[in-house]
């Protein structure tokens, strides 16, 4: 690591005094939480396009692309898209700073909470539990039907989507609805989703809900990372937070690190960022 200048030191030492006064860890994350493990940027179209080719070829974005409507208007796209995805999450390692996390939860006997945006998993798959885990738009590793015909979700475990790395279309056999054998797709909430099934994400968000009242009169602290500002769902949680439990909040961004009024703004990836707070703590 580059030695910090004198402002990213007195930020980074305010951070870890705030993790060894916590009694409980709450820690939020958004995409940027996973460019360090591999995974595309999908800020703007330019990081977009440079994953996904074709979809430049065609004029789309990914709002555009994470729309539910190619379920029903062209399956082999929308599987082949997020097939991609699920394939190439599957694949990828967490980074250190998922450990990290972890080892500093453990350290606090356990007594801590994710709450994030991304549908990759990485948490679980780093050692996370699940039961200790909000994923706020859902998860790639779980299905549901396109309809829906049930409020049910199941595994996405075994399935496996072929996906033509030229046209992005996916090539194999789609799945279908355990129920009504109708396409399956994501249990993700995409852009303008009036069929998304939440029945597991709000049950994650009572369970989150029961744990901030069980530490409410614990010293908590929150570590946000790469949560970024066009869609702010991430940084609002955080920051609500911070302010209804009088907690500190600890906002690791290399662009959009800017916090509220007494809390600690790190403009640094999140690997960067959590190795250089953690590595002590």
């Amino acid at each position: 690591m580059a030695s910090l200048d004198p402002n990213l030191m007195f930020l980074t030492e305010s951070a870890l005094q705030i993790i060894t006064d916590a009694e409980a860890l709450l820690i939020t994350a958004g995409a940027g939480m996973g460019v360090d493990s591999g995974l595309p940027d999908f800020r703007g179209n330019e990081g977009f396009w440079k994953a996904y080719p074709p979809m430049q070829k065609l004029g789309l974005s990914f709002a555009e692309m994470a729309d539910p409507r190619w379920f029903f208007h062209d399956p082999t796209l929308a599987w082949g898209f997020y097939g991609h995805r699920l394939n190439l999450y599957r694949s990828v390692t967490p980074h250190s700073g998922f450990t990290l996390l972890r080892k500093t939860v453990e350290r606090l006997s356990g007594n801590g909470f994710v709450v994030t945006s991304n549908v990759d998993g990485q948490f679980q798959q780093s050692g996370f539990e699940a039961a200790s885990v909000y994923e706020i738009h859902g998860s790639i590793h779980h299905l549901q039907c396109v309809r829906p015909c049930t409020p049910e979700i199941w595994s996405a475990q075994g399935l496996k989507i072929e996906v033509d790395p030229t046209s992005f279309r996916a090539t194999s056999e789609l799945p279908c609805c355990m129920r009504c054998g109708a396409l399956a797709r994501p249990n993700i909430l995409m852009f303008g989703d009036p069929n998304w099934v939440s029945t597991q994400a709000d049950h994650q968000r009572a369970t989150f809900q029961n744990w901030l009242d069980s530490v409410r009169n614990k010293r908590l602290a929150i570590v946000e990372c790469g949560a970024g500002t066009e869609i702010a769902s991430i940084r609002n949680i955080s920051e609500r937070t911070a302010r209804i439990s009088g907690s500190r909040l600890i906002r690791i961004n290399p662009r959009d690190y800017h916090v509220p009024i007494g809390q600690v703004g790190i403009p640094l990836g999140a690997l960067d960022g959590l190795s250089r707070v953690l590595h002590e703590s």
